[in-house]
């Protein structure tokens, strides 16, 4: 389907909001149902609008319906292109993370601000040569996520009674397989406190996009770690659901508390030349 043939968004739309592992849809007001459509970058997925907290917002689940998208399979790049010339400014990310630190435990809140990549082979820019926009661009990355709105969510989200941590920093690996013990000491000593599968190329193309972008990060487990003599909270998958699962109306309060704390018109400060970032916006390949 293309951009003509999809029915009518709601007229403005200020967030962009993208569900991890678990979290797969939004309770949202005005519901419009976006279907699938093609873009430069392949298909942008059924992406889902309407109203929150008097706000307009886009929803879309990462891995697809049903969690059908293995991490290094997502398509970040049409995801995130299709939801910005939506009109959103300000992207909310959920992540299901295991926890590397000691204090950081199964089902803290963390407001992610720093990366380490470990991904490959991953689609991770727009300026790829392909296209004639603007050739080669050197991204600015060296705060991934929109400080201001980190500090707005933190206090939103301690105000609604929430264990939540105001930073972290975030190893990301290829997936979909887990770390083994060796590398889980590895990322800790490289001073990483979180570990994900999906945060880049994810972030660093929002950045392209000139999203200004807030991470919420839930800890589903603690990696290798073996917990306490009467609990295991080293990671799995089915443990990784379960806490998703059981989370899920944590992490929809904690979303729509982020919604209402930014102030209205939030943009972040360019990192690339707006003119070069509409026209990539405004590309059909």
């Amino acid at each position: 389907m293309t951009d003509a043939d999809a029915p009518p968004a709601p007229a403005e739309i200020e967030f962009a909001v993208i569900g991890g592992s678990g979290f797969e849809s939004l309770d949202l007001a005005d519901r419009v149902v976006l279907p699938a459509r093609d873009s430069p970058w392949g298909q942008v997925p059924e992406i889902v609008t309407g109203q929150l907290r008097g706000r307009g917002v886009a929803f879309a689940p990462r891995h697809g319906a049903g969690h059908g998208l293995p991490p290094h399979r997502v398509n970040a790049r049409a995801l995130l292109w299709g939801l910005r010339r939506l009109g959103a400014g300000v992207l909310v990310s959920t992540n299901a993370v295991g926890g590397l630190a000691a204090a950081l435990r199964p089902g803290d809140l963390v407001l992610t601000d720093q990366l380490i990549d470990r991904t490959h082979g991953r689609d991770d820019t727009y300026f790829d040569g392909r296209s004639d926009i603007a050739g080669v661009q050197h991204l600015p990355f060296a705060e991934p996520y929109d400080p201001s709105l980190r500090a707005a969510a933190f206090a939103a989200l301690q105000e609604i009674g929430e264990r939540v941590h105001p930073a972290g920093t975030s190893v990301v690996i290829q997936g979909p397989r887990f770390s083994t013990a060796a590398e889980a000491a590895w990322h800790r000593a490289m001073g990483a406190q979180l570990v994900n599968m999906t945060q880049l190329p994810e972030a660093a193309l929002a950045a392209e996009l000139g999203f200004a972008h807030v991470n919420l990060a839930l800890i589903t487990d603690t990696d290798t770690e073996r917990g306490s003599a009467d609990a295991d909270t080293s990671v799995t998958a089915e443990r990784v659901f379960a806490v998703m699962a059981a989370a899920r109306p944590r992490l929809a309060a904690a979303v729509s508390a982020i919604i209402a704390a930014v102030p209205p018109g939030h943009r972040a400060s360019p990192r690339l030349d707006p003119v070069v970032v509409d026209a990539l916006l405004r590309w059909q390949g």
